[in-house]
């Protein structure tokens, strides 16, 4: 009928429940209560002498304190980027400085005899004459070069040590193709 893991089971299941028996019972029973009416017999209480036990000294341990000094701030990132520093200027900017130079496109080179002379058109289609020195872009490009296809740009950028170096960019002329503009 039981099998040997019942037999066991049952068998732990009296244990527990004999040893909870045991646990509650064990102590002094009281007396019951005296009936109304009766007289309580006082008896003479001597105060009890106080005993002190000696107690072995508790060792008070300091508290922990967290000294931070040689450890890394938790809290700051462990890559620290450095903060894009804005040059102070003391011109205005023109419109052509604040246009990405992908947002500008050259649409003529008109040859003249002081220098070539370019024109070119931003994305709502005003357009702005330029010449050589002229300033463009937003990363401080200048036109340093006009030639008969493209126009180059010299633009300054901060590589990622920090130094600044020098980028030419090309802008080429942009072609009407046959049967209309593009």
């Amino acid at each position: 009928m039981f099998q040997k893991s019942d037999r066991f089971y049952v068998g732990w299941f009296i244990l527990c429940v004999y040893l909870f028996i045991a646990s509650c019972g064990g102590g002094t029973v009281s007396p019951p209560p005296p009936k109304e009416g009766a007289k309580i017999a006082a008896k003479k209480v001597e105060p009890a002498k106080v005993v002190q036990k000696a107690e072995p000294e508790k060792k008070e341990e300091p508290e922990y304190q967290y000294n931070p000094t040689g450890k890394p701030d938790p809290f700051k990132p462990f890559i620290e980027l450095t903060p894009v520093r804005e040059k102070v200027r003391t011109t205005p900017l023109t419109p052509l400085q604040k246009y990405d130079l992908s947002q500008l496109k050259l649409v003529a080179i008109i040859s003249t005899p002081e220098g070539n002379v370019a024109l070119v058109e931003d994305s709502t289609g005003k357009g702005y004459f330029i010449k050589r020195g002229t300033e463009i872009g937003k990363n401080d490009g200048k036109v340093t070069k006009i030639l008969k296809d493209r126009i180059i740009i010299e633009e300054l950028y901060e590589d990622v040590f920090g130094k600044v170096k020098k980028s030419e960019v090309p802008l080429f002329l942009h072609k009407i193709e046959e049967g209309g503009e593009s």
